[in-house]
């Protein structure tokens, strides 16, 4: 089923983790701050080959994401443009040049979902 809330997209990031993807060395460490009803604080690790996603802040982050989540939700549904939110301040991104290379690790909701 396809993820709709901002809680159950970030959960689906281990599902829709490409680990042929990830470059040689590459690890890193997000901490999601989502506010609203569906939020919630989140860590998603990168290590090697493998994506691990848990609730809470854990260990350093390479970035930090916060949003609402609303606005979380229409970035990764396609509803809303990521650099216009980023640019108008609706999504705080503390390392943008480690997103740009977490989030080419993983499939657009829609491709891998039924």
């Amino acid at each position: 089923m396809k993820p709709t809330t901002a809680k159950e997209i970030i959960a689906s990031l281990e599902r829709r983790f490409k680990p042929d993807e990830v470059p040689v060395g590459y690890e890193t460490v997000v901490h999601f701050d989502i506010s609203g009803q569906n939020g919630g604080k989140f860590t998603v690790a990168v290590l090697k080959d493998e994506c691990l996603v848990t609730e809470g802040h854990h260990g350093v982050a390479k970035c930090s994401i916060k949003a609402k989540d609303t606005v979380y939700e229409k970035i990764e549904l396609g509803e809303m443009n990521p650099k216009m939110a980023f640019m108008l301040g609706r999504v705080k991104v503390s390392n943008l040049s480690d997103l740009i290379s977490f989030t080419k690790l993983f499939e657009r909701i829609g491709q891998d979902q039924a």
